[in-house]
């Protein structure tokens, strides 16, 4: 028996699915409480254990997806970042889209970085960063970083990451960790949207986790991936913009499979998104 749980801008689902026989057991429905998610989280797995007459412990695993992380960049409530941008210049924040990314936020840019062949171009001043990143942690719930070519060598995001934990304590988002590609600009985006999410993601994981814990689910909690894939809870707390699209790509294969459909166009209408997608063989 698997417990599958989605959590929406406006509702909150969870149904329960015999993988033996290939059927929805059960399925239940709660409003999304964003002042509090453990509410909704909990209203919807207690309807759909008591609908299925289940007891918890019959649950192997839980699957999770989400459209928190799309709607929070849709609606522009992300959490307040900081870029620490390494090795490029001041003009880097009119490149890609980085500036509108980061909006009001604060922005270091400092020397650093490396060549193509992975290089340095300049030591990195650890004391001024220490520094900088002291006089804006008040404003700000996480750091992004990202430096030139740190693909080819990540010494100095690596470097810049432990000065910013061991002087502030929040969490860290790095560009290599999240893409392998040389435009390091794109790369500050990805790292900016990701640090938005973390916080957002981290206590929706574990928020779930909890309420499963208290009914007695000790079943693996997997959450659905932008492509439909599963990944391990503790995999996307650090990297939660893979859960973009989580929502829909789970209406995408959920279609495929109820319908047997190899080729479809199917629409996911939400409170906040409407998305489509093209299914084909």
């Amino acid at each position: 028996m698997l417990l599958g749980i989605d959590t929406g801008g406006t509702y909150t689902d969870a149904v329960i699915f015999d993988e033996a026989s290939g059927t929805v057991v059960a399925k239940a429905k709660a409003p999304t409480t964003h002042h509090d998610l453990a509410i909704g989280i909990c209203g919807a797995i207690d309807a759909v254990l008591a609908a299925a007459s289940l007891p918890p412990e019959r649950i192997e695993l839980v699957s999770l997806s989400t459209t928190l992380a799309t709607n929070a960049l849709v609606e522009g409530k992300g959490r307040p970042v900081c870029a620490v941008i390494i090795g490029f210049d001041g003009d880097v924040l009119e490149r890609a889209g980085l500036g509108d990314a980061l909006g009001n936020d604060p922005a270091i840019i400092l020397p650093g970085g490396h060549d193509p062949h992975g290089n340095p171009l300049a030591s990195l001043d650890t004391e001024r960063l220490g520094a900088e990143v002291a006089a804006v942690s008040g404003r700000v719930e996480a750091f992004a970083v990202t430096a030139q070519f740190s693909v080819r060598n990540p010494q100095h995001e690596l470097e810049a990451a432990s000065v910013i934990r061991s002087v502030t304590g929040k969490p860290v988002t790095l560009s290599h960790h999240l893409s392998a590609r040389l435009n390091g600009p794109k790369r500050a985006v990805t790292a900016v949207l990701n640090a938005r999410l973390i916080s957002i993601i981290d206590g929706l994981v574990r928020t779930t986790d909890k309420a499963l814990a208290e009914r007695g689910v000790h079943a693996p909690l997997m959450v659905v991936r932008g492509d439909g894939s599963l990944v391990s809870a503790a995999f996307v707390r650090e990297r939660p913009i893979e859960t973009i699209l989580s929502g829909p790509a789970a209406s995408l294969v959920g279609a495929a499979h109820l319908t047997g459909c190899s080729d479809a166009v199917i629409s996911d209408i939400g409170g906040t998104t409407t998305d489509i997608a093209v299914l084909r063989d």
